[in-house]
C-alpha cells in the first residue's frame, strides 16, 4: 500500500439527480444533500450557498442551480459541479494545517440507456480532480460496501469506468 493509500482519506461519492452523497470510508462521517447551488453572478463571489441551506436562499438575483440534472445526461453544469463537490468535501473533511488531499471513489448512479458517454466519464473524473482529489476511481453499479473500497476490489457486475 503506498504513502498516499495510507494517509489520505478515501471518499465515496454517490452522484445523483435528486442527491450527492460523500463519506469518508476510514471515519464513517458523511454528508448527504440535495446537489443545489444559490448563485448570484453578479457577485464577486457567486456561489452563496450549497445543498439544503441554497434552497433557502432562493430570491430575487439568486439562481438556483443543479449542475447533476438533465434529461439526457447526468452532467448539465460541469463548472457548479466542481464547485458543489468541493463545497462538500470541505464540509466532510477537518481543515488542518497539512491536508492530505482525498482518494476518491465516485460513483455515477443510475443507468443511462447506452451507458455513460466518454464525455460524462471524463466530465466527471475533472470534476472530482478540481473538486481537490488526489486520486479518483469511478464506479457504475451498485453500492460498493467498505470493505469493497478499501480493498480497491469492485465487484464483476459493475464497471470501473475511469
Amino acid at each position: 500500500m503506498s504513502l498516499l493509500a495510507t494517509l489520505a482519506p478515501l471518499v465515496y461519492v454517490q452522484v445523483a439527480p435528486d442527491r450527492v452523497t460523500l463519506r469518508n470510508v476510514k471515519s464513517g462521517q458523511s454528508v448527504s444533500e440535495p446537489p443545489l447551488l444559490a448563485v448570484n453572478p453578479q457577485l464577486k463571489s457567486p456561489i452563496l450557498a450549497v445543498g439544503a441551506e441554497a434552497a433557502l436562499r432562493a430570491g430575487p438575483g439568486v439562481q438556483m442551480v443543479n449542475p447533476f440534472a438533465h434529461p439526457r445526461t447526468l452532467v448539465s453544469d460541469f463548472v457548479h459541479g466542481e464547485q458543489l463537490l468541493k463545497a462538500l468535501l470541505r464540509r466532510l473533511l477537518p481543515n488542518a494545517i497539512f491536508t492530505v488531499s482525498p482518494r476518491v471513489v465516485l460513483h455515477a448512479m443510475g443507468d443511462p440507456e447506452g451507458g455513460f458517454t466518454q464525455i460524462e466519464v471524463r466530465a466527471l473524473h475533472e470534476m472530482a480532480l478540481g473538486a481537490g482529489a488526489a486520486e479518483v476511481r469511478l464506479w457504475q453499479g451498485r453500492p460498493l460496501s467498505d470493505e469493497e473500497l478499501l480493498s480497491g476490489n469492485f465487484p464483476t457486475d459493475g464497471k470501473v469506468l475511469a
